[in-house]
C-alpha cells in the first residue's frame, strides 16, 4: 500500500472518528448539560466537559472498529486528538473571558428584588454574591415598624412596602428574580401569593445555617434555596431557540420582501405614509418594546386601544387582506432580529390590555416568562386575531401557559410548521 494511500486512509479514519465524536458530544450537551449557571472553574470544566469528551472518544472508537473496514491508527491520530483537547482548554479560557466581560458590561446580570424583614435583608446584604446577581430594590414586610432613615442609610437601593404596585416595580426595575427570605413562614403567605402571579422567577431563600453535607449549590456558599417559579427558557435549548429565530427571521424576511414591498406600495397608494405602525408591547420579564406592523388602519384619530372588530370601518381596503393572512405581522421579524421577540411564543398584547386582564386573571402575567412570539400554541389552535371578550382571552392565556410549561425546541418547530396550516384555516380579523 503506497504512502499516499495510507495517509488518505488515516485522514479518512480521523474524519469518521471526528464525526462520531461530535455526535456523542452533542448528545451529552443536549440531554445532560442543559444548566442554568455558567461555571468558570477550570477543575469543573476538566471534570465535566473533558470527561464527557473522553467518554465520547471511547464510544466513537468503538463505532469505528465496529463498522470501518480499513482503519489506520497511529501516533498522528492521537496527536490530533491531543490538539483537540488543547483547543478546548483554550476555548474555555476564552469563554471565561467573554462571560466576565458580559458581566462587567451589565449585559447578563439578574436584576433581583429581595423580600423580607429589615433584619433578614441586612443579613443577606452582608454576604458576597457572584457579580451576576444585582440587587435593584427590596420589599420589607415590616416596613411600617422600622426606622426609615436608618434603613435607607444602610440599604443603598429603593425600599418598598407590601402595599405598593408590584407590577410597576417589576417593569421599572426590569426584575429577573425575586428572593423571598424565609418564604416558607406563615408571615410571607400573602406576599408570596401576590408575587407568584407574575412572570418573574421566584426563589425561597432559607436563612437557616446548615452544614452542606450533600454538596448542594448554595447562594453565597451559605444559603439553601428552593424554586417556586422558574422559566424553562435557559441553557443550550434557549441558545438553539435563539439561533433558529435569527436564521429563520433572515430567511423569511428575504422570502417575504416582494410581498412587503408590494403591500407598502398599496398602503401608500390608498392612505399615504406612514407604512409601518409601532406600538408599545410587553416582553420578557415585563420589558417594554416597540412592535412593528404594516399599517392596516386609516390615519383618522381613534382610540388605538380598541381592538379591531369584524367589518370595522377603520380598516383600509388592503388592510382587510393583510390582516386576514397576517401579512401585517411580517415586519415583526425585525423585532426577532433585535432580540425583543421570538418566532414562537405567547403573542404580545397592548400594555393597557395586559394591565386590564391581569386584574381579572391571576396568572395572566406569567405569559411573560419568555420572549413574545409571532405565532404561538394559542394561534395554531384557532385563537388568532382579536379577543373581544374575557372568555376568549382566558382560553388564549391557558394555551400560552401550557406552552410555557411544556416548551421544547421540538415543540417550536412543530408550531412553526402548523402555523402555515393555521393561516388558512383560522382567518384573522
Amino acid at each position: 500500500m503506497s504512502y499516499s494511500t495510507l495517509k488518505y486512509l488515516e485522514i479518512q479514519t480521523f474524519f469518521i472518528f471526528l464525526y462520531f465524536l461530535l455526535q456523542f458530544i452533542f448528545y451529552f450537551l443536549f440531554f445532560f448539560y442543559n444548566k442554568r449557571i455558567y461555571k468558570k472553574n477550570f477543575l469543573t470544566f476538566l471534570k465535566e466537559d473533558i470527561s464527557n469528551l473522553l467518554i465520547s472518544f471511547i464510544l466513537a472508537f468503538s463505532l469505528i472498529f465496529l463498522f470501518a473496514l480499513d482503519v489506520i491508527i497511529d501516533e498522528d491520530f492521537f496527536f490530533l486528538f491531543l490538539i483537540l483537547i488543547i483547543n478546548l482548554c483554550l476555548l474555555k479560557l476564552y469563554f471565561n473571558f467573554l462571560y466576565q466581560k458580559l458581566i462587567d458590561d451589565n449585559i447578563i446580570q439578574k436584576n433581583i428584588m429581595i423580600v423580607g424583614t429589615y433584619d433578614e435583608i441586612i443579613e443577606v446584604l452582608k454576604n458576597s454574591f457572584d457579580k451576576v446577581y444585582i440587587f435593584k430594590c427590596c420589599m420589607m414586610t415590616d416596613y411600617f415598624q422600622i426606622d426609615k432613615k436608618i434603613a435607607k442609610s444602610e440599604i443603598k437601593f429603593p425600599i418598598f412596602n407590601l402595599k405598593e404596585d408590584i407590577r410597576s416595580i417589576l417593569e421599572y426595575h426590569e426584575l429577573g428574580q425575586i428572593w423571598i427570605l424565609n418564604g416558607n413562614k406563615k408571615k410571607n403567605s400573602d406576599i408570596l401569593s401576590s408575587i407568584l402571579k407574575y412572570s418573574v422567577d421566584t426563589l425561597n431563600i432559607s436563612l437557616n445555617k446548615n452544614i452542606n453535607i450533600k454538596g448542594k449549590k448554595l447562594l453565597a456558599n451559605k444559603y439553601d434555596f428552593e424554586i417556586y417559579e422558574m422559566s424553562r427558557f435557559y441553557g443550550i435549548n434557549l441558545f438553539l431557540k435563539i439561533l433558529i429565530d435569527k436564521f429563520l427571521a433572515i430567511i423569511f424576511l428575504l422570502i417575504a420582501s416582494p410581498v412587503l414591498l408590494l403591500t407598502a406600495i398599496l398602503i401608500y397608494t390608498e392612505d399615504g405614509f406612514p407604512i409601518l405602525f409601532t406600538q408599545n408591547r410587553t416582553g420578557w420579564d415585563g420589558r417594554r418594546f416597540k412592535i412593528f406592523k404594516l399599517r392596516s388602519l386609516k390615519k383618522a384619530q381613534f382610540d388605538k386601544t380598541e381592538q379591531v372588530k369584524k367589518n370595522d370601518d377603520r380598516v383600509l381596503k388592503i388592510g382587510k387582506f393583510i390582516r386576514r393572512y397576517s401579512v401585517d405581522e411580517l415586519p415583526q421579524f425585525i423585532n426577532v432580529l433585535k432580540g425583543e421577540m421570538s418566532i414562537v411564543g405567547p403573542r404580545p398584547h397592548m400594555v393597557e390590555h395586559d394591565i386590564y386582564y391581569s386584574s381579572i386573571f391571576n396568572s395572566f402575567l406569567k405569559r411573560h416568562k419568555c420572549n413574545p412570539g409571532l405565532t404561538g400554541w394559542a394561534q395554531v389552535n384557532g385563537l388568532r386575531g382579536a379577543t373581544p371578550n374575557p372568555e376568549i382571552m382566558k382560553r388564549r392565556m391557558e394555551f400560552d401557559l401550557w406552552y410555557l410549561n411544556n416548551w421544547s425546541v421540538y415543540l417550536d418547530i412543530y408550531i412553526i410548521f402548523k402555523t402555515f396550516y393555521a393561516l388558512f384555516k383560522y382567518k384573522g380579523d
